[in-house]
């Protein structure tokens, strides 16, 4: 019997769903996997190659991949003989979510979890999500609104407003954004982050959205937030989350959102690595993630799954309501060295709003911490 260990993160969206899919696989192939989890923080910023040094099977967010390329401590997917099967992988993408595990002519991961920021909302509580940035705005005067700014979510929220103004970060080049462009991003982003609850310069999107679900709650809204399918399944929380299209504040509709997500890699010192490879083909399959990946509360990764009936009836909408936002994704970088920067902006930029900074200073920050880098 082959016996292998996973990682992935400490959610119901990260762990039941392979643990499902896994116990399937064992009874078709005899291959066992033991799912381990970590925390989104630790999950979001943990070396990979200690990771693949531990574990056959690893969950990983698409901006490693320039970093793990370097290390050597994955083993690229895009195998000889399995062609036709990545064909249909890369046709099953939503947005960039495939390309995105792509770097330097290898396919480093297939994603089996799509996803960007979106828009969260209590639809018992106002009649529609709110479509425009005013009328979130708005909505934060009342009280009614959350943002998830602990790092690195601060920056996504950057990231995304900048891209839906039309002008998007730069993934390559001495600086990160346009001065002029990132003083109108920050003047956004301060003028929310003031009318919002302090701590929410503590939460991540899964506080946000435990805060909104709880019993009593009056908040109606976060605007930026990665969707987390879980909360738009009934009872699921005693309080319903439905999801829609970012709200825009630009003139191109829902476009420039930082695409997150995972996908399924794995690790060049597995003794075992022919059984995980066969496993990762699998799981990130159309038929695998429309079925049992979805049921078992996966954010399904393949379009298959997005365009299907059952799978939206069953998530209050989730998938077709935001599917536009993840067509118009924006890719982060992923150089070895984003990562560093990612988490080192993030805090500039959380730190930055907690302390009502101007613009200047911060924008400079994130630039120089940009090019530094490289």
């Amino acid at each position: 019997m082959i016996r292998l260990k996973g990682m992935t993160w400490n959610h119901p969206r990260g762990y039941d769903p392979m643990v499902a899919c896994s116990k399937i696989w064992a009874e078709r192939t005899g291959v066992v996997i033991d799912w381990e989890k970590r925390s989104l923080q630790d999950f979001e910023s943990f070396p990979v190659e200690e990771l693949a040094r531990a574990y056959d099977l690893i969950v990983i967010d698409h901006p490693h991949v320039g970093q793990i390329t370097d290390e050597g401590c994955l083993v690229p997917l895009d195998v000889p003989g399995r062609e036709q099967e990545r064909a249909a992988l890369a046709s099953g993408s939503v947005g960039e979510s495939y390309p995105s595990y792509a770097w330097r002519g290898h396919q480093w991961g297939f994603p089996i979890d799509a996803a960007t920021q979106v828009l969260a909302w209590r639809p018992d509580l106002i009649a529609a999500p709110p479509a425009t940035w005013d009328e979130v705005v708005a909505l934060a005067r009342e009280g009614r609104v959350l943002l998830p700014l602990r790092a690195p979510h601060s920056l996504m929220c950057l990231f995304t407003l900048a891209g839906n103004l039309g002008a998007p970060c730069m993934v390559e080049g001495d600086r990160m954004i346009d001065e002029v462009a990132g003083a109108r991003v920050w003047d956004m982003l301060r003028e929310l982050a003031d009318l919002v609850d302090p701590a929410c310069s503590g939460f991540d999107p899964i506080a946000v959205f435990e805060e909104m679900a709880k019993p009593g709650s009056q908040i109606a809204c976060a605007p930026l937030i990665y969707g987390y399918v879980n909360y738009a399944i009934p009872g699921f929380r005693p309080n319903l989350i439905r999801f829609a299209d970012i709200p825009v504040a630009g003139g191109a509709g829902p476009i420039g959102s930082a695409l997150g997500g995972t996908g399924i890699a794995v690790s060049a010192f597995s003794a075992e690595r022919d059984a995980a490879i066969d496993f990762a083909y699998w799981v990130a399959s159309g038929d695998v993630q429309r079925g049992p990946f979805a049921a078992a509360g996966g954010q399904a990764g393949h379009a298959v799954a997005w365009e299907d009936a059952a799978v939206n009836a069953a998530t209050s909408g989730f998938y077709r309501d935001t599917r536009a936002t993840l067509e118009g994704a924006w890719v982060r970088p992923r150089h070895n060295g984003y990562m560093e920067f990612q988490e080192a902006a993030a805090q500039r930029i959380t730190t930055g709003l907690a302390a009502r900074e101007a613009a200047g200073p911060v924008i400079a920050d994130v630039n120089r911490l940009f090019r530094e880098s490289f």
